[in-house]
């Protein structure tokens, strides 16, 4: 392993195992390729391993990676993109790419994502936040999307002995889970990724371009059917309707033991078994059913794209690692390690042997991402979508909300 470091601000926090802040040795040919990815994306022990195998088959490049925190990095980015020196290459959120491509300081990488990245088998939930018109600049790089988690116990106490693979079949199955003191589902009120996904199974949007101008959605008919199906569905257990599901953690509700459903991302799975280890071997994991079995719902992508500052001093090392990052044998590693989707389609069968992952991979076909502009962000930073969903959970009527929120997101789009 090459003498190398870690950019002194979070290299304790980090401890990945390489040498400590300092300049590199001498060895004027050697290159220096600045990392900047976000902590608990990728593990110690994957990162390490990543940096090893890559500096020992290019001879003369040195890796020097920075974590960073969500917190305020969107900040951070764009000041890093409109300097002079750098990052190389930036671990970004798939939904965020659009935001740092509308500074017009990101390098194209349309080019490699044919030639050399296989982009036609890449996860649209991935790839199409990283496309900007008609241009590819963000490279993805992982994936998380929500599934079902069940207690199987409930399941076989209420006498359902397979999980159900249709709208249909969860709603008649959630109210037979509704016995003997037990929730057949904890749903919060404002989980608007889940909303999105029910939406976007009827075919309708959160918003719409039209001619580039971006315009609410969410009072179209088919959108309307998608929060008519969470109500029925949030109504089948008692999750507040006006809080999402982080308050309270809806992992920390399930692990309780009397909840039969969640749905949420196999992170979930570490702290409900923190809370009750005795759930270990009682948990079960499906799709999100569709309106017919052999089609899932359509899903909210999450995950990380990566992408290449047009000021980057070492473009063209940054591209090799990026194409080390999101090739398939570095991806395959990456999914084992930390239980993501792979960046491909054709990737899924790496986590095989991981029920929950492979549930997600399976699902993450269907996957979607949220509207492609560069004002996304400041939606979602006061978002219209939550208190409409109260609203329609507390009996206005869906379409008066409907507009009204649909309104809110068209004046944000339009700054």
């Amino acid at each position: 392993m090459k003498n190398r470091h870690l950019a002194c601000p979070m290299a304790v926090a980090t401890a990945l195992a390489l040498a400590g802040c300092g300049m590199l040795p001498g060895g004027g040919q050697t290159k220096t390729v600045n990392i900047w990815l976000m902590r608990d994306s990728a593990s110690e022990d994957f990162l390490t391993r990543f940096t090893e195998a890559y500096e020992e088959e290019n001879d003369g490049v040195e890796l020097e990676i920075t974590i960073q925190d969500w917190t305020g990095i969107g900040k951070k980015v764009t000041e890093a993109i409109e300097g002079s020196g750098g990052p190389d290459v930036i671990e970004v959120g798939n939904t965020q790419v659009a935001q740092y491509a509308d500074t017009d300081k990101l390098y194209d990488l349309t080019l490699e994502s044919v030639r050399d990245l296989g982009s036609e088998d890449w996860l649209p939930g991935l790839a199409e936040p990283g496309s900007i018109g008609g241009s590819q600049y963000g490279i993805p790089w992982y994936a998380a999307n929500r599934i079902v988690i069940y207690n199987k116990d409930l399941f076989q106490d209420a006498g359902i002995d397979k999980p159900p693979v249709t709208q249909a079949e969860w709603l008649a199955d959630t109210e037979k889970l509704n016995r003997d003191g037990a929730q057949g589902i904890y749903l919060a009120g404002q989980d608007w990724y889940t909303l999105s996904g029910f939406i976007w199974d009827e075919g309708g949007e959160l918003a719409v371009d039209k001619g580039g101008e971006w315009t609410g959605a969410l009072g179209s008919p088919a959108a309307l059917r998608g929060m008519d199906f969470y109500k029925k569905l949030q109504s089948l257990g008692t999750g507040p309707k006006n809080a999402d599901e982080q308050n309270p953690p809806q992992a920390d509700v399930f692990a309780k033991g009397d909840v039969a459903q969640i749905i949420a991302t196999p992170s979930a799975v570490a702290p409900i078994l923190k809370a009750n280890p005795a759930l270990k071997d009682k948990l079960g994991y499906f799709a999100i059913p569709g309106k017919k079995a052999d089609r899932p719902c359509a899903v909210f992508t999450g995950g990380s794209d990566l992408i290449i500052p047009e000021n980057a001093p070492q473009r063209g090392a940054a591209l090799d690692v990026v194409k080390a990052l999101a090739g398939e044998k570095w991806q395959t590693e990456l999914a084992r390690a930390m239980g993501y989707v792979p960046n491909k389609k054709g990737l899924a069968s790496v986590v095989s042997g991981q029920e929950a992952t492979a549930v997600m991979a399976a699902a993450a076909a269907r996957g979607r991402a949220t509207p492609n502009s560069p004002q996304w962000a400041n939606v979602e930073a006061d978002n219209p979508i939550k208190p409409y969903m109260t609203a329609v959970l507390q009996g206005e009527d869906p379409k008066e909300a409907a507009e009204k929120a649909s309104a809110a997101i068209s004046d944000t789009l339009a700054e």
